[in-house]
């Protein structure tokens, strides 16, 4: 399926591994001019190259902190007037909340709410204008089932959430969407060090911790980054203009409920 998006432009954060390279390459493949954004430029050039093979054209790449406003700043030089936007953050540290100060839950919701909320500021509007805009934030399977652990990320990414969903009917008529990808175990380095840790912690052979979460899960594996890539560029796509104001798990059908 042509998603008709060749010519378009977007902006990936956290684009140098994991989930955010996935769909940026996914995006790539489509013909998008991809600028990509990481604040380590070894894995963000690395990124680069994987990108430049699959659509033959290197994307931009932007080192950057998108939690400080020279981050944005430099973002937005090197690509203006996005038609499509991508926010992805680091996951904050898991923890019992009792042990999480005023500065923890400032540098969380910094990062995974008012820094995208920042760059949906500073992209929407030029997106209506052209009467075109797709606006993803990769957020977490723990926004529909909060996990108590991850109190930081539940607290943060649940913000986004309700901000996401009172813009997404605002700006729907101008062709401008807005929805949230809500990832569950994928095959990446996060996950991988996730799984150490949780061994660690348990005193348990990381082998076995693996294979108990793998198992676990209906589709009795991890999810492919290319999986989540390819769906988060059909929502970015000319046939997706419909879609709006979502909250779509990948999750290998983890999550139980109905709704």
């Amino acid at each position: 399926m042509d998603l008709g998006l060749r010519g378009r432009r977007a902006i990936v954060c956290a684009a140098s591994q994991g989930l955010g390279k996935a769909s940026a390459m996914a995006l790539a493949r489509e013909g998008v001019e991809v600028t990509i954004v990481a604040r380590r430029r070894d894995v963000l050039e690395s990124a680069a190259d994987d990108i430049a093979r699959v659509s033959h054209r290197r994307p931009r790449i932007v080192l950057a902190d998108v939690t400080s406003s020279e981050g944005r700043e430099a973002i937005l030089a090197a690509c203006p007037d996005p038609d499509i936007l991508i926010n992805n953050g680091g996951r904050p540290p898991p923890g019992d909340f009792r042990n999480f100060g005023r500065d923890d839950w400032i540098k969380a919701i910094d990062g995974n709410m008012l820094a995208p909320i920042a760059l949906i500021k500073a992209t929407v509007d030029g997106m209506i204008a052209r009467r075109f805009g797709r606006i993803v934030n990769i957020t977490s399977h723990a926004v529909k089932a909060p996990v108590a652990m991850l109190a930081l990320s539940n607290g943060a990414r649940n913000g986004l959430t309700g901000f996401a969903a009172g813009l997404a009917r605002s700006i729907a008529e101008h062709n401008v969407t807005l929805n949230n990808l809500l990832p569950g175990t994928f095959d990446t380095d996060r996950l991988k060090s996730n799984l150490a840790a949780l061994a660690n912690n348990s005193s348990r052979d990381v082998t076995e911790v693996t294979e108990e979460i793998r198992t676990s899960n209906p589709a009795r594996r991890f999810g492919h980054p290319d999986e989540f890539g390819a769906t988060c560029a059909f929502l970015c796509s000319a046939h997706a203009g419909y879609i709006t104001g979502q909250n779509i798990l990948i999750d290998g059908g983890a999550y139980p409920g109905t709704f």
